[in-house]
């Protein structure tokens, strides 16, 4: 029953930007916290950026600056604007869905992937 879609992935040259988006369904969206994770082959997935369910945002440090998130709870989407782009952004990018402890739902994810 719960769904989470992410699109908006895709190639981009070094410096370019992109914009993620997540729509979710089967949940109440507007009670949970939302984030995005991404992961690189070999590597852990990591944080990249949450929001809360009252609109208070945190970020990695490695993106902070150039990564955006944000929510409207209106289409039930959360947003990644991705911006300054290098090839170590490069990774697929993982929606998340938080109530507390208790839920926590993960979408498919999308391929980001930066070079010339």
């Amino acid at each position: 029953q719960v769904q989470l879609v992410e699109s908006g992935g895709g190639l981009v040259q070094p410096g370019g930007s992109l914009r993620l988006s997540c729509a979710a369904s089967g949940i109440t969206f507007s009670r949970y916290g939302m984030g995005w994770y991404r992961q690189a082959p070999g590597n852990q997935r990591e944080l990249v950026a949450t929001i809360t369910s009252d609109g208070r945002t945190d970020s990695a440090d490695s993106v902070r600056g150039r990564f955006t998130i944000s929510r409207d709870n209106a289409k039930n989407t959360v947003y990644l604007q991705m911006s300054s782009l290098s090839p170590g952004d490069t990774a697929v990018y993982y929606c998340n869905a938080r109530f507390y402890s208790i839920h926590d739902y993960w979408g498919q994810g999308t391929q980001v992937t930066v070079s010339s």
